[in-house]
């Protein structure tokens, strides 16, 4: 199975894991190792942390068989077949994803039992196997939130939503600003915006150009007359 080349680092900084070999996988600690596969699709999740939730748990894999095999269809039918999730007392963020692994911090899971849908983004890392220079790092986190804001299985429970629009925003700020943005846009001017985004950083046929062709507008212009109407 081929390995992406991307490691996508969410929410908080962990500069010494990106440092290390993001796909060894430390057989030292683990509480548990299960493989289920459902309809093609299996994931391998490793727990590290005595303390886990079972319930948290068992909820994570429900969303992963819920979830990603959705974003695989709509958006790459070639991504992994298997995703390895690993509960990670020695990882300080909230969740990443790379080379078909995705940290997530028990810490996290126990404080935000609800936020379920950090499966659901860091799944669409995994699905989105952008190469290295494949276009802006916004634009890959915002599409991760928009699919979160699509997909999302639990995010009204888990106190997440896309923000309102602020005068302060800027398309770059990524994540939930960025996401609400493509939902905008797509609504309005292209219906298969994102798709279309999404293939350009895979393939790396991202230009800043590919805004104006697939809207008649570019992205600046695009959004100006979001922040006169951000009605979504």
């Amino acid at each position: 199975m081929k390995a992406p080349l991307f490691l996508v680092l969410c929410s908080i900084s962990v500069a010494s894991f990106a440092q290390r070999d993001w796909n060894h996988i430390d057989t030292e600690g683990i509480i548990s190792k299960d493989s289920i596969k459902k309809k093609g699709y299996t994931i391998l999740f490793i727990n590290k942390d005595s303390g886990f939730s079972t319930v948290t748990k068992q909820r994570m894999i429900d969303t992963y068989f819920k979830v990603y095999p959705k974003e695989a269809k709509r958006f790459n039918k070639k991504t992994m077949k298997m995703v390895t999730f690993i509960i990670d007392p020695g990882y300080d963020g909230v969740a990443a994803a790379g080379g078909g692994v995705v940290r997530v911090n028990p810490k996290w899971m126990a404080s935000h039992p609800e936020d379920l849908d950090v499966v659901t983004h860091e799944s669409m890392h995994i699905v989105q196997s952008y190469p290295h220079g494949a276009g802006p790092g916004w634009l890959t986190e915002g599409i991760a939130d928009y699919v979160r804001y699509v997909f999302g299985v639990n995010n009204e429970a888990g106190k997440w939503s896309l923000p309102k629009y602020d005068q302060a925003h800027h398309y770059t700020n990524s994540y939930r600003i960025t996401a609400r943005f493509l939902v905008w846009a797509e609504k309005n001017f292209n219906k298969k915006l994102v798709n279309k985004l999404d293939n350009a950083m895979r393939t790396k046929t991202y230009k800043p150009e590919i805004w104006q062709e697939l809207t008649g507008k570019t992205l600046d212009e695009l959004w100006g007359e979001y922040a006169k109407n951000p009605v979504i």
